[in-house]
């Protein structure tokens, strides 16, 4: 029998999206939020440009990208990039967990493309990169929130591609190492690994993202809250921060400090050695687990934000998929009773399983405090 752990993470969010709030939070840091004032005031646009000119300079993005605020979180800005710029061409994309699975059913069921290639991965897996032709648009997450797997790199991207790459990296950006000279599109969200408040995304564009959108008329309607260009002119002041819907001006003030708080800790490079260091520490623990595996087997694709465990011993393996959901299901709310890991539940559509989010607002030593908790809440349930 384990003995029960006597000591507690001082921060107990390991929650995969909205993810914990950056050390030191508190409501304090809303202080200076313009509410009641118009987004469109000056000062108010001058916030949300600051937003866009952080983001792009603290990431190292290239000098002639584009970046914009969109509604709607990563799926808003990410959906803005499929209405908007694909049917030019042909279609990849590529899928291993449940968000690049609603972007494969977005193209072939909403927009109803015809010229498509899909290639879907299980949960834990990646599909063979090698599939992708980049004479289409190819599609991809960069990291699997609800599956705990990644790309390795950007390696298997041309630069003489004919087509665009679009990325959805709302779980990577800010904590992997990101080529994006290799992406035409990257989307993500304030509410992922900079642990600010929920509904915006971001969107950067490369100069070939933007020739698209002045270039292409898509055959569909188009929604106004993913209109980045007019009779192929793309509307330039959403590059600026004027958005194109009513943004948060309380979520604006939040981004602010969590960007000024990257800027203070030493960049995207700082929270990319510590979110890798949290999937380090888990590792070790998995290494000297006779109970624990990843759900990836590959080391080189597994997360090191949306770090994804499974169980092994063969008491477990042996139950109905049923059975394996309800136990950890009480592994989960045990530990939600001791006040030591909230809403570390897997996905609920991905196999039964533990998600703790490993990303850089998540300090080293809550990440090695938990993980006991882990291994004695479950000989207790099982």
């Amino acid at each position: 029998m384990i003995t029960k752990p006597t000591t507690k993470p001082s921060n107990p969010n390991f929650s995969s999206g909205p993810c914990s709030k950056r050390p030191g939070w508190d409501i304090s840091a809303l202080k200076n939020a313009d509410t009641g004032r118009s987004h469109r005031a000056k000062h108010c646009k001058a916030k949300l440009n600051d937003v866009i000119v952080k983001s792009s300079t603290l990431l190292g993005l290239p000098e002639d990208y584009t970046v914009a605020i969109m509604a709607g979180s990563n799926t808003g800005a990410l959906e803005a990039a499929l209405w908007s710029l694909l049917g030019a061409r042909g279609v990849d994309v590529l899928a291993w967990e449940n968000f690049g699975k609603d972007w494969v059913n977005d193209i072939l069921n909403e927009l109803k493309l015809d010229n498509v290639n899909s290639y879907v991965a299980d949960y834990g897996q990646l599909p063979d990169l090698s599939q992708a032709n980049f004479d289409n648009d190819v599609i991809f997450t960069w990291n699997g929130t609800t599956a705990g797997v990644r790309v390795p790199n950007a390696d298997w991207i041309p630069d003489d591609r004919e087509g665009l790459t679009i990325c959805d990296a709302t779980s990577a950006v800010f904590a992997m190492d990101m080529d994006f000279s290799k992406l035409d599109v990257v989307t993500w969200s304030w509410q992922k690994v900079l642990g600010g408040e929920g509904a915006h995304g971001m969107i950067a564009l490369s100069p070939r993202a933007l020739e698209r959108l002045e270039s292409h008329t898509p055959a569909w309607p188009m929604p106004k809250i993913y209109r980045m260009a007019s009779k192929l002119k793309v509307s330039k002041g959403i590059f600026a921060g004027a958005t194109i819907n009513t943004p948060s001006m309380i979520c604006v003030e939040d981004v602010i400090d969590a960007l000024n708080w990257v800027e203070s800790v030493g960049g995207a490079e700082a929270l990319i050695k510590h979110s890798d260091e949290n999937l380090n520490i888990v590792s070790s623990w998995i290494d000297g687990s006779d109970s624990f595996k990843f759900l990836c087997d590959d080391e080189s694709a597994r997360s090191s934000t949306s770090i994804t465990v499974a169980i092994k011993d063969e008491s477990f393996t042996s139950m109905s998929e049923d059975d394996q959901r309800a136990l950890v299901k009480k592994v989960v709310t045990l530990l939600d009773d001791e006040g030591v890991a909230f809403d570390i539940g897997g996905y609920p559509k991905a196999p039964a399983s533990f998600r703790l989010w490993g990303g850089p607002t998540v300090q080293n030593d809550d990440m090695k405090a938990v993980l006991p908790w882990i291994e004695w809440a479950y000989q207790e349930v099982k």
